[in-house]
């Protein structure tokens, strides 16, 4: 996008300081990318996600490392200049230190991506604190964390009484502590959502968190309704139904192509009287010259019907 410049970890700091909110969006695919680039997105999240929304997964365990590369790559490559971070997925960060920058070190090498987000709280501290030191900015992800949702018994708000709000609390700190620039909340308590974006001095990502945090954060095919079936969120404001719209042009297309309504006259090319010869003989050239001369007279008449009405 010309004229734009991708955002860095010290300019998201001054925004929270200034009160600028921060919008950051998911895409899984170069289109995606390249318009919510254009429409003017701070950042964009290739998130496993896209295990759900792209590959057909009932949750995003099944998401793999090369599902994150290639899905960055072509984000990447048409999000040239917006502020990427992609996830890291299940289980490929809680082994050694060691082998965590190993796959944090293929996003960054092989996705072009600009940071990382890492799911959990102050028991990834460690990891947290190993990857900013390799030079790599850590986006925290804390409160409903889809990667753990079996552990957490399903889809349930976090916050929700003092203990879980003080686990919270000290998470977030704890990953602040750590070298996160940001922290992503997700399906928490408004109150708590907002208590965590005062008393921290990098910003708050929520998604489904509240009015409090610093910035915002939704699934592209959530926004947009590019589902099938779409199944609606309380947390989710959708702008558009694209997926209707995709459907109803599919359903014209197929009914066109069986009433033979498509392919239509100027949707198709045509060979010079002499190669239409060469294939079929002089009295198929013939038939074609016969053909168009006739369509040729019922234009001209259906004009003069027109002119003198």
């Amino acid at each position: 996008m010309a004229g734009k410049h991708a955002l860095n970890i010290v300019k998201m700091k001054k925004m929270k300081q200034e009160g600028i909110p921060l919008s950051m969006l998911t895409a899984y695919d170069y289109p995606s990318a390249k318009i919510a680039e254009e429409a003017g997105i701070d950042m964009i999240l290739v998130g496993d996600s896209l295990g759900n929304v792209v590959l057909g997964y009932d949750s995003t365990i099944p998401v793999t490392l090369d599902d994150i590369v290639y899905h960055s790559r072509a984000v990447a490559r048409g999000a040239e200049h917006t502020f990427i971070v992609a996830d890291m997925p299940f289980m490929t960060y809680h082994g050694s230190v060691s082998e965590s920058l190993q796959g944090i070190r293929r996003l960054m090498q092989e996705g072009h991506v600009h940071a990382v987000k890492l799911e959990g709280g102050a028991e990834i501290a460690d990891v947290v604190k190993a990857t900013v030191q390799a030079g790599v900015p850590v986006l925290g992800h804390i409160g409903l964390t889809p990667q753990s949702v079996n552990q957490l018994g399903g889809y349930r708000i976090q916050g929700k009484d003092e203990a879980d709000a003080r686990r919270l609390m000290a998470d977030a700190k704890a990953l602040e502590q750590a070298g996160a620039f940001g922290i992503v909340l997700e399906l928490v308590t408004e109150e708590v959502a907002a208590a965590i974006s005062k008393e921290l001095s990098i910003p708050t990502i929520g998604i489904g968190a509240g009015r409090g945090c610093d910035g915002q954060v939704l699934v592209y095919h959530d926004l947009i309704q590019y589902a099938s079936p779409y199944y609606s969120k309380r947390f989710v404001k959708t702008y558009a139904d694209v997926g209707g719209l995709i459907r109803s042009s599919i359903e014209q297309y197929v009914s066109d192509v069986k009433g033979r309504a498509f392919p239509a006259e100027e949707h198709v090319f045509s060979a010079d009287d002499s190669v239409v010869e060469a294939l079929y003989g002089h009295k198929k050239g013939q038939e074609k010259a016969q053909v168009q001369e006739q369509e040729e007279q019922e234009e001209q008449a259906k004009e003069k019907v027109e002119s003198r009405s």
